[in-house]
């Protein structure tokens, strides 16, 4: 992969799947927000923004008396945001070029720090997490949603072809670095880095085909497996073989999917 992609990619593909993600899962980002004292006039940092969906959302709750800096590595992704943010004259939003893993955040007292589905692809997430805490002030707030059990994404009835999928995607991810679980090791993490525990609890829902939820992981395996192919680690029958089955899957009234299994986690920084 090129410098600065990601194993899930960066091109237009991903960017639509991402968008449909951030979609569906916004209302429980926006709760766990809320829940942890985010508002108007902050200083928020979004680490590993991506193309900014979340960080966009942050810059209206902030408004311009506030600021958010959004950490991105990609740099296709810094290109999307920054143009996005300026169509909609956020110059609240400063959108900065940065390996989390390595690079200084440049900020410090912080009020609020953001991080989605970033720890479990990076290849040290102590490091990224002391780098938080050092771009809050004290009692600043992190808000945390990564997954604990990604092989808990099952069908039912089971199907071996997507069950195989996630196998892969694990083993995708962990080669490149990541850790598909890091979520049950967020919670000591964060205490190392001079954190405290405010919150833990858990996202898991169990689907039918009609449920808008179904699109997350559903546009996971339709961009998921091609990308996987392109990457040698899935072959193309296989893929072929999986979007059959899932869509003879989906016909069955009483088709259920149980989504990956996602920790949400608030910690506040030590004095």
């Amino acid at each position: 992969m090129s410098e600065g992609d990601y194993v899930l990619g960066t091109h237009d593909a991903e960017l639509e799947r991402l968008g449909l993600q951030h979609r569906l899962w916004r209302p429980r980002m926006l709760e766990a927000w809320r829940r942890a004292g985010i508002v108007p006039g902050q200083t928020v940092l979004d680490v590993g923004a991506g193309p900014g969906y979340a960080a966009l959302d942050l810059a209206e709750i902030v408004g311009r008396a506030g600021r958010v800096v959004a950490l991105e590595r990609s740099r296709r992704f810094v290109e999307v945001l920054t143009a996005r943010a300026a169509a909609r004259g956020f110059t609240q939003l400063q959108v900065v070029e940065a390996d989390v893993v390595t690079a200084s955040f440049g900020v410090t007292m912080a009020d609020a720090a953001w991080c989605r589905w970033l720890l479990c692809f990076v290849s040290d997430p102590r490091a990224v997490l002391r780098r938080i805490r050092a771009a809050l002030r004290p009692r600043g707030v992190a808000v945390f949603h990564e997954y604990a059990d990604y092989g808990s994404w099952r069908m039912a009835p089971r199907l071996a072809e997507q069950e195989l999928f996630v196998e892969q995607v694990m083993s995708s991810w962990r080669a490149d670095g990541g850790e598909p679980d890091v979520g049950l090791a967020l919670p000591e993490y964060l205490v190392e880095a001079g954190f405290e525990l405010e919150v833990t609890r858990l996202h898991v829902e169990v689907i039918a085909p009609g449920d808008p939820l179904w699109q997350w992981p559903r546009s996971y395996l339709q961009v998921g497996a091609p990308r996987l192919v392109e990457l040698g680690l899935m072959t193309a029958p296989q893929a072929d073989d999986l979007a059959r089955a899932v869509d003879k899957v989906e016909r069955l009234p009483h088709a259920r999917m149980v989504t990956p299994i996602v920790i949400e986690v608030i910690a506040r920084a030590g004095e």
